[in-house]
């Protein structure tokens, strides 16, 4: 039996040959400047599509990661409210919930809103947590925080620990004179009067949170209990747990602890508009920005368009010389993906080195401009975070990948139609 004819060397799919003619189009030429301009500015436009889709998603990531880390770091993930009777076991019912596995500690407390002046008359809304001293050096984003003072023997301090932007605020330092009024006061026969009264301050903390840093102010539990009129109770139990996403899990458990009615919620339920808004921001800036890199493989399109035309007499050669439509069409195809296969590696790039020094640009551009770029005061955070996701970013590549191989089919088809008589009528 006759053996079968030797297959031609560098003949088959994506042969050399075939990759060769393929980066000989990518290659400027005079007479082709326009085609050099349009896929210059595809490479581009996707570089710059992919990067800014990995920078926006990492941002947003990140500020919502910073966001949870503080509000959780800050609230418990689970609320523990009395029902029908105060709750002045509340050591009884800490004690049991902190027995419950999965639990990392229970803080019993007392919280209310009031009106903290300075000294010098300034005044500001302001939230009084009252809670222990020993409950309050569990929770590490205050207790390993301490810009000023301590809390070391807090109960007994008769003061309170503040913001760093509530001092500054109030034009106050370390062991001045906050004054807190409560509506919430004594009752008289002229009626209720407001409770005002003068605290020490014995420590600042700074937890990264502007809303907290300028409205939180920590009190001894004892104290809060006189200066609330809830001598011998606790308002509330807030239960910080090991994994906050398996609260579900966990509420029957604490409510069993608790061996009493109680009523209970958790983050989810106290932050749901605002991590709903949140997510919601994310996926349509998500396919917002997708249509950048959309437009960017149109402009492939048009390149390669161009190019086919361009290229009639060459086509009509190879068709000649036996080069098939498939072979064509993958030169043609290879054209086009090279375009978007370096623009979207270029954006990747680009798009973690940004990621990786987004506080520093964003210091940077807020020194050129003279403006304080993602104020603290509407944005929350008092730095930029960024926190890229493996599988978000591998999304975003292979998104791009495809769409710019999509771009290649139609130009690459019309390019392999053409037989070697109809090319030449494009020159």
């Amino acid at each position: 039996m006759a053996k079968a004819a030797a297959k031609p060397a560098g003949a088959g799919p994506f042969s050399v040959f075939e990759r060769m003619v393929a980066w000989r189009y990518l290659r400027a030429r005079r007479k082709e400047a326009v085609i050099s301009v349009i896929a210059s500015i595809s490479f581009i436009g996707i570089m710059l599509g992919v990067a800014t889709l990995i920078i926006v998603m990492a941002v947003m990531n990140g500020f919502r990661a910073e966001l949870l880390t503080r509000i959780l770091g800050i609230n418990g993930h689970l609320i523990v409210q009395p029902v029908d009777t105060p709750l002045e076991d509340y050591d009884a019912v800490t004690a049991r919930i902190n027995g419950v596995p999965g639990v990392r500690y229970a803080i019993p407390l007392i919280d209310g809103q009031v009106l903290a002046q300075g000294e010098v008359g300034a005044g500001t809304g302001a939230l009084v947590r009252g809670v222990r001293g020993q409950d309050l050096a569990k929770v590490p984003l205050v207790a390993n925080n301490i810009k000023q003072g301590s809390l070391t023997g807090f109960d007994d301090s008769g003061g309170v620990a503040v913001g760093t932007r509530m001092a500054e605020n109030l034009g106050l330092a370390l062991g001045d004179i906050i004054t807190l009024t409560s509506p919430d006061g004594d009752v008289t026969p002229m009626g209720t009067t407001p409770r005002m009264k003068g605290y020490p301050i014995v420590a600042i903390f700074e937890v990264g949170m502007s809303e907290y840093d300028s409205s939180i102010v920590y009190m001894p539990l004892p104290e809060a209990q006189l200066y609330f009129n809830m001598e011998n109770r606790a308002q509330t139990i807030e239960v910080f747990v090991d994994n906050p996403d398996a609260v579900d899990t966990l509420k029957p458990r604490v409510e069993e602890a608790a061996q009493r009615p109680v009523f209970i919620s958790d983050w989810r339920q106290r932050n749901e508009t605002f991590f709903s808004a949140l997510q919601v921001e994310r996926n349509v800036m998500f396919m917002i920005l997708t249509l950048i890199v959309l437009v960017a493989a149109l402009n492939i399109i048009s390149g390669l368009v161009m190019l086919v035309k361009d290229k009639g007499r060459d086509i009509a050669i190879l068709r000649t010389m036996g080069a098939t439509r498939g072979a064509i069409m993958r030169i043609f195809m290879m054209t086009g993906a090279a375009i978007g296969v370096t623009g979207t590696l270029a954006g990747v790039v680009l798009g973690i080195v940004v990621c990786l020094n987004v506080e520093s640009i964003r210091q940077f551009f807020s020194w050129i401009t003279g403006t304080v770029l993602f104020n603290p005061e509407l944005y929350f955070l008092s730095r930029l975070p960024a926190k890229m996701d493996f599988g978000e970013t591998l999304s975003v590549i292979i998104m791009a990948l495809v769409l710019s191989f999509l771009a290649t089919l139609f130009p690459a088809w019309r390019a392999a139609k053409l037989d070697p008589v109809e090319a030449l009528r494009y020159e």
